[in-house]
């Protein structure tokens, strides 16, 4: 969904959120990634939840009806200026901030892989729901296809996550994805992170996660959202929502 909003994309940067109001019967507005930007305005990628009724309400939105928006909010990704290889991990609607860091990164010069865990079909309600792959023609027009590879995971989640690309070698490479890279970016569900903490191929790798939580306010007011880390307790909608792998207490979260 594009929203024409030029006040918006002048400050808006990989990372940061919007909080849109969605409709009479959500008294909260939605936290909401922004998706990609142009010269005049923002895009939203979101799932359309069966029993969502904030999405349900944005989903049925027509051109020139008015909607309810503050932004941007929180603190985005931050790129290393020494860095040359960025390899972004999303899982599921996860990509929805990495495809606008996809673009930002790649009109800087630096090298991108992006690599994405979805179910190619999956059940709520015991009813069929569209694809959560993400479309190859809406990737920005400077990365490769072989750049983009997704994983499709198993209905049960047993299998086919993400996290089991980062030490699989490239195509036609000796290197893995983790030792291509200089710096990952990742955002996903909870499980994912966790998984991600775990691993001793990470231990050593500058890692900026974006974490997705229920908001009530969105500026730090509230302090409804509020995770653990090493170094105290942090507001998503404030400090961040992007944090680094290893300052959050994963066990601690819950999202």
């Amino acid at each position: 969904m594009w929203l024409e909003c030029p006040e918006i994309v002048k400050k808006a940067r990989p990372g940061q959120f919007v909080m849109v109001g969605c409709g009479p019967d959500c008294t909260l507005r939605r936290p909401i990634s922004i998706h990609q930007s142009n010269s005049n305005g923002v895009a939203l990628f979101f799932s359309v939840w069966e029993d969502g009724k904030g999405t349900q309400w944005l989903s049925r939105r027509k051109p020139g009806e008015t909607i309810d928006t503050i932004g941007p909010l929180g603190n985005g990704f931050q790129i290393n200026s020494k860095s040359k290889n960025l390899l972004l991990v999303a899982g599921g609607i996860g990509i929805a901030p990495l495809r606008f860091l996809a673009e930002d990164a790649l009109s800087r010069m630096y090298l991108v892989k992006m690599l994405q865990g979805a179910s190619g079909e999956y059940q709520s309600r015991d009813k069929p729901n569209p694809s959560q792959l993400y479309p190859k023609h809406l990737l920005p027009l400077k990365m490769d296809a072989l750049a983009f590879r997704t994983i499709e995971c198993s209905p049960d989640g047993k299998s086919g996550m993400v996290t089991e690309l980062l030490t699989q070698k490239i195509e036609g490479g000796t290197e893995t994805y983790i030792d291509w890279s200089d710096e990952i970016f990742s955002c996903g569900p909870l499980p994912m992170y966790k998984t991600m903490s775990r691993m001793p191929e990470l231990k050593n790798k500058p890692v900026q996660v974006s974490l997705e939580v229920r908001m009530a306010c969105g500026l730090g007011i509230c302090y409804g959202c509020t995770v653990k880390t090493r170094s105290g307790l942090k507001q998503v909608c404030h400090d961040g929502p992007v944090f680094n792998l290893c300052d959050v207490l994963w066990d601690e979260v819950v999202c």
